[in-house]
């Protein structure tokens, strides 16, 4: 990921001239450290608290302790990192002219910075994943294994530390160190910008895609189907009551000095329907008439109370993994909102040789950021279960209880 301290033409030209060490910050200017200062300030304590909450919730709340959440509370995590690690520093980077915090410290800043993004990305493609599961196999939820989920877990953390170490190693230009230039910048390589770019965004984004197109054809044939279900049922039904009304409302047929009753359960016995008016000639007709409509006529089925608490817990499950997919298609979408104007431009500038103007950067790495935001805010509004804990860890109702 490029992040950029931009600096003066004057003091460049000075570096070229005669290399020295940075002294020290230079403040573009007082309003805009001020300024940048709050609005970045607020925006990172913000999605700290929203992370915190998060983690909370799943901690404290009983409704929330499944292994499915496992992978909430590691994405959570995850952008935690990025607004106590990353972006203190982008703040010091974006008020400031140069980087004089050193050389050591701007490597472990892009090092987390693209270790803590790529992972919270990896995390979002690993729940879709999971998502997918759960919604073409009902097995999967039942059986859904916490060893399969930390696998899922760990593979995201691992491929993060993989993209983002290379440069530690020599993967990237042999230029002075910042102490000197003045500038954090990741590696400008193109082999190296094409695979953290790769990795990091264009590859998990496309995974993401194609999956939600597959959960979109499985939602729509289940709805589909359900609805076809529901007219065929309620088709058969208004033939099944307008039998039973004619069959129930006629009068017994007396017959050979015999009354022939009409009742539902009696209607296939030949005593009846073979001798009506007299002719023997309809008898295999009307057997076969009678005998289709008992077979239309529904019979109750006595289904036990552990056959019904079965079905309606695993209607309840379906329920709340459309529920969750739907959340994470938002919190997907909103992802690739905030992180694909970045990526392009981290793309197509070092391997174009184009330089983009620094407010354009500056704007593209901080909507990237606001990524980490908007995930919590976006369970508070669409899950009534974190946003139910929320609600208990605000007005303390769990310190309430712990104290009983």
């Amino acid at each position: 990921m490029e992040l950029t301290t931009f600096y003066n033409t004057t003091f460049q030209e000075n570096i070229t001239e005669t290399p020295h060490k940075i002294g020290g910050p230079q403040i573009k200017s007082l309003g805009h450290l001020v300024g940048t200062s709050v609005v970045l300030g607020l925006m990172i304590l913000a999605t700290i608290i929203g992370n915190v909450f998060v983690i909370a919730a799943i901690i404290l709340e009983k409704n929330l302790h499944n292994v499915a959440n496992y992978l909430i509370l590691s994405l959570a995590v995850a952008d935690l990192m990025v607004a106590t690690l990353v972006m203190p520093l982008s703040v010091v980077s974006e008020v400031s002219e140069v980087w004089f915090l050193g050389g050591e410290v701007c490597d472990m800043w892009i090092s987390f910075d693209v270790l803590c993004c790529t992972s919270s990305i990896l995390h979002l493609v690993a729940i879709s994943v999971d998502r997918y599961w759960a919604v073409t196999n009902i097995d999967y939820i039942r059986n859904r294994t916490a060893r399969r989920i930390l696998l899922m877990i760990a593979m995201a953390w691992t491929v993060g530390m993989f993209i983002s170490i290379p440069p530690l190693f020599g993967w990237k230009d042999e230029t002075p160190s910042p102490e000197f230039t003045g500038k954090c910048i990741i590696s400008q390589i193109d082999s190296y910008t094409v695979f953290s770019t790769i990795g990091a965004f264009y590859l998990p984004t496309v995974v993401m895609l194609i999956i939600y197109v597959k959960i979109f054809q499985v939602a729509r044939s289940r709805i589909r189907r359900k609805n076809f279900n529901k007219k065929q049922y309620a088709a058969n039904k208004n033939v099944d009551d307008l039998a039973k009304s004619s069959l129930l409302k006629a009068p017994p047929s007396p017959i050979n000095g015999h009354t022939c009753s009409t009742d539902i359960t009696l209607i296939n016995e030949t005593s009846c329907n073979g001798m009506v008016n007299g002719n023997s000639d309809k008898n295999d007709n009307s057997k076969v008439h009678s005998n289709a409509l008992v077979e239309q006529v529904p019979t109750p089925k006595g289904d036990s109370i552990a056959a019904k608490a079965k079905r309606a817990k695993e209607k309840l499950e379906m329920k709340r993994e459309r529920k969750a997919a739907r959340t994470l298609g938002i919190i997907t979408g909103a992802y690739i909102v905030c992180w694909l104007p970045f990526f392009l431009i981290a793309l197509i500038g070092p391997l174009g040789q184009y330089e983009f103007p620094p407010v354009l950067h500056s704007i593209v790495l901080w909507l990237g950021y606001f990524n980490s935001l908007l995930n919590p805010i976006i369970y508070t509004i669409f899950s009534p279960e974190f946003r139910h804990a929320f609600h208990k860890i605000l007005f303390g109702k769990y310190s309430q209880k712990s104290q009983r």
